[in-house]
C-alpha cells in the first residue's frame, strides 16, 4: 500500500477516533498514534496487512470504558461493533471489516480473546507495549490518579506481608500485571521492544525502593 494512501487512510481513521472515542489521559489520540507506530514497526520487520492494522490501531478504543467499570471486558467487542459501519464507509470489504473486528476484539487484556491472525497478534503486542516503558509508567500513574488510588501502601509498599491488590494500590499493579506483560508478547520484534521497556520499569522500581528505604522483593523481578 503506497505511503500517501496509508497517510490518507490514517487521517480518516484518526478523525473518527477524535470525534467518537471517549478520551482520557491514558487513552487518547497520542496513545493511538503510538500504537500505530509500533504496529508499523512490527509489520515492517515481520509483514502484515497495513489496512487492517490501521483500522485496529485507531479504532480499538472506540468504546473506551473506565478501568474499574464492571463491564470493562466488553469494551473491545463493543468497539469492534462500533467500528464496522465506519470501515464500510471507508471502502473496506466485508472480509476486511471482519478481519479488523477480530483484531479489535482480540487486543484486550481483560477480554481474554486469543488472536487468530498475524495482524491481531501485532495489534495486541503494540497495545500492550504502550503499557510498559517510560510511557507505560506515565499512563499507569495517570489512570491510578484518575481513580483516586494512592501510589503505594505506606506500611508495606512492596506487599511483603500482605496480598497484592492493584485495585487499591498503584504500585501493586507493577507486580500483578505490568512486569508480566512482556511474557505474553507474541511477535519477535515485539519481544525485543518489551525487553527494553520492562527493564525501564525494573530500574524505576529499584530507584523507588532506594528512595523509600525499603528494598523491592526480588521475586517481583523474576
Amino acid at each position: 500500500m503506497p505511503a500517501p494512501q496509508i497517510e490518507v487512510l490514517r487521517q480518516s481513521l484518526r478523525a473518527i477516533a477524535a470525534a467518537e472515542m471517549a478520551q482520557d489521559s491514558a487513552h487518547d489520540l497520542a496513545h493511538l498514534d503510538r500504537v500505530w507506530t509500533t504496529c508499523e514497526r512490527i509489520a515492517t520487520a515481520e509483514g502484515g496487512d497495513l489496512r487492517i492494522l490501521l483500522a485496529g490501531a485507531y479504532l480499538h478504543d472506540l468504546v473506551n470504558l473506565p478501568k474499574d467499570a464492571p463491564n470493562r471486558s466488553d469494551a473491545s467487542t463493543l468497539a469492534a461493533e462500533a467500528a464496522a459501519p465506519h470501515l464500510t464507509a471507508l471502502g473496506y470489504s466485508t472480509a476486511e471489516v471482519a478481519a479488523a473486528q477480530h483484531v479489535i476484539r482480540a487486543h484486550s487484556f481483560s477480554a481474554g480473546i486469543e488472536p487468530e491472525s498475524h495482524e491481531a497478534q501485532i495489534l495486541r503486542d503494540a497495545d500492550r507495549l504502550d503499557a510498559i516503558g517510560a510511557i507505560g509508567l506515565a499512563r499507569c500513574f495517570a489512570v491510578s490518579g484518575s481513580l483516586g488510588r494512592p501510589l503505594y501502601a505506606t506500611d508495606d509498599p512492596f506487599a511483603t506481608a500482605r496480598p497484592l491488590d492493584d485495585g487499591t494500590q498503584t504500585l501493586d499493579h507493577f507486580a500483578v500485571k505490568l512486569l508480566r506483560l512482556g511474557d505474553g508478547i507474541l511477535t519477535q520484534t515485539g519481544q525485543q521492544i518489551a525487553a527494553e521497556r520492562v527493564a525501564v520499569l525494573m530500574r524505576y522500581l529499584r530507584d523507588l525502593a532506594t528512595e523509600l528505604g525499603q528494598p523491592a522483593p526480588e521475586h517481583w523481578f523474576t
